[in-house]
Formats: C-alpha cells, sequence, structure tokens
C-alpha cells in the first residue's frame, strides 16, 4: 500500500506513514492495515516492540481523510462513516491496551485522528516542531479517537479548552497535558530508531531524553480554570463575555468560529468522564455515540464543506447563536443500543 510502509526491522514492528503530499492523513484502508499488523505481531515473539513514524516534516499525521466521509454522507449514506468510525476506535483501544511497548514519534502535526493513532502508546516522542492538537468541534464534530480520555484527565479545565478551541500545543504543553511523554531532539530520531530495531528494547529512549520545553499551557492555566469551570457552554461563554477582554476575547473569537452543537456536548463528555469510572472504553463508547449521529443530526456535513470542499470558512452551524437546548445533547449522546460500539474482537 502505497499510503503506508508496514514491515518488521530487527526486533521491531515498523509502521511508517507514507502520505506526506496530505499531511499523512490517514483513511479507513491505512487503520484496517495497522489494526491487522498490529494483531499479528501481537503473537509474534520474534516483535518486542512497535514503532510508529512518518514521512515529512510537516505532520505525522494531521487528522483523517474526510473527504470520502463528506462524498458519502452527502449522498446520505451514513454508514461508511459510522464503520470508519467504529473500526478506528477499535484500532485506538487495541494500541492503548496493547501488550508490547508502543513508541511513536510525532513530529509537525499530529491532530484528530493522528493522536488516535500516535498518542495511546507507551512512549509517545515528540520534538521542537510538534504541533498537537484536536480541532474537531472546528468541523462539526467532538474531540474523539480516544482524546476525550486525555482531556478529562488533563490538569484542571484544560479539557474543556484543549477541546472547544483546538488549540495547537506544542511539545511542552503537549507533555503537560498528557499527550505525549517524552521531549528527544529530532535530529536524534533516526539513530534512536535504529537503536530500538537493534535491541527491541526502550531504554535507549531516556538515554536521548532532553529537558521539556516550557509550557505555556501552564502559565495559563489559572486563567483557564477561572473562565472554563463550569456546567455548559453557555456558562463559559458568559464568563468570557464579562471576563478579562486580554485573556477572553481571543478565545471567544475561536469559540464563534466553532460548531456550537459539537462545543456544548465536548462540554458535557468531559463532565461525564470525569464522573465516571474513566476508561478508554467509555470515553470511545460515548464519543461514537455521537460520532453515528454526526452526518444525520450534527453539523460535521457542513463543517467539512466550509472548511474542505469549498473553502469559504463561513459554515451555516445549527442554534448559531450558541444557545443549544439541553435536550439537543442529550440526543446527540443518549445510548445507541443495538449499534452501540462494541470491542469484542471478531
Amino acid at each position: 500500500m502505497s499510503d503506508i510502509d508496514i514491515r518488521t526491522a530487527g526486533r521491531a514492528g515498523r509502521i511508517t506513514l507514507t502520505r506526506p503530499n496530505a499531511l499523512n492523513a490517514l483513511n479507513y484502508e491505512m487503520c484496517l492495515a495497522i489494526d491487522a499488523a498490529l494483531r499479528n505481531w501481537r503473537e509474534d515473539d520474534s516483535v518486542d516492540l512497535i514503532i510508529l513514524d512518518a514521512l515529512g516534516d510537516k505532520a505525522f499525521c494531521a487528522g483523517g481523510d474526510i473527504a470520502e466521509l463528506y462524498a458519502t454522507g452527502t449522498k446520505g449514506d451514513f454508514a461508511y462513516g459510522q464503520a470508519f468510525w467504529r473500526d478506528e476506535y477499535r484500532l485506538n483501544a487495541l494500541i492503548f491496551e496493547y501488550p508490547k511497548p508502543v513508541v511513536s514519534f510525532l513530529q509537525g502535526f499530529t491532530m484528530g485522528g493522528g493522536v488516535g493513532i500516535g498518542c495511546h502508546g507507551t512512549h509517545r516522542v515528540v520534538g521542537e516542531s510538534s504541533k498537537i492538537a484536536m480541532p474537531e468541534c472546528s468541523i462539526g464534530l467532538v474531540p474523539d479517537v480516544g482524546g476525550s480520555l486525555m482531556l478529562a484527565k488533563a490538569p484542571g479545565r484544560l479539557g474543556e479548552y484543549l477541546g472547544t478551541t483546538g488549540h495547537r500545543m506544542g511539545p511542552g504543553d503537549a507533555i503537560y497535558a498528557g499527550f505525549a511523554d517524552i521531549y528527544i531532539q529530532q535530529n536524534d530520531w533516526p539513530e534512536l530508531i535504529q537503536l530500538l530495531e537493534a535491541s527491541g528494547q526502550t531504554e535507549a529512549l531516556e538515554d536521548h531524553a532532553t529537558p521539556v520545553p516550557d509550557s505555556p499551557l501552564a502559565q495559563m492555566q489559572a486563567d483557564i480554570d477561572k473562565y472554563f469551570h463550569a456546567e455548559n457552554l453557555g456558562e463559559i461563554l458568559n464568563n468570557l463575555r464579562n471576563g478579562d477582554e486580554e485573556f477572553s476575547s481571543k478565545i471567544l473569537a475561536t469559540l464563534q468560529r466553532n460548531s456550537p452543537i459539537s462545543m456544548a456536548c465536548t462540554v458535557e463528555m468531559m463532565h461525564r468522564l470525569r464522573d465516571s469510572d474513566l476508561t478508554l472504553h467509555t470515553a470511545l463508547d460515548l464519543e461514537y455515540r455521537f460520532t453515528h449521529r454526526a452526518m444525520e443530526h450534527g453539523d460535521i456535513l457542513e463543517g467539512i464543506r466550509a472548511q474542505i470542499i469549498d473553502k469559504d470558512r463561513n459554515p451555516k452551524w445549527q442554534f448559531a447563536d450558541m444557545n443549544v437546548p439541553a435536550a439537543k445533547i442529550s440526543k446527540m449522546l443518549q445510548p445507541l443500543g443495538a449499534d452501540a460500539l462494541s470491542f469484542a474482537e471478531e
């Protein structure tokens, strides 16, 4: 497959995304190929660890390839997107629960679907170019691929802030928020990968680690907690409108560009996950409730049209006044019954 290179090298199972011109965007076929490889290597005694990386300087993986979702969804075929999200989320869980070390090298943009494959492993490496984000609310989705788990576990109210704004985290921020583990200069990555392949051991990662850069998010934590400590999106907006203009005006401008349904459901998801027995399965199940309904009842088709297809950057969102009824949030996040996400291996 030209989009992905799957092989073994030494003691390592190697997965390299090879779509640099598309910022290594993840399509359905790539998800299925990664899933199959991981299941094969799980029982292979000659493979001691997994290494995930990508070609190009701009991105590890800038998200899912959503063109096919739009093409099918606009024809009234919601089953393709539902199947894609289902199998993608099952892959995210497989990586999270994998019995062998999974080492990911996250240069440049790691967003959306890239977080799903790159940020659930045991050793998540960032470098000087790393920019990690969950920008789903800008296209009418919610933070998914298990990203809601990391958001709910992030310090204070970072989950609400990062999830609704899509704020791009540099390497220091990513480690602070729990999306990455270790900072290593990118010039050292090729040699390090060779050592990992040869040894099958992860000790070389610590040997190459350098001090973590400062986290601007950590400096913003008190303000973020002040404004995003709220029961719902409406309260957050009121806090920002009545707050310090220097801090809040830019955030308000960002929120006003995003899907109100998506942001309201994101805030609700953070509350539910923090109040639950927090596991990745819980998070993925809640995410799938939204994404399963997103094309028929949400804003995603309009979001993709405005951002990707027509590129007019002028989406016509539902509830453009930002007043999302509680009943709408409940409908988007209610259990799916027979359509609920299953993690049983077939």
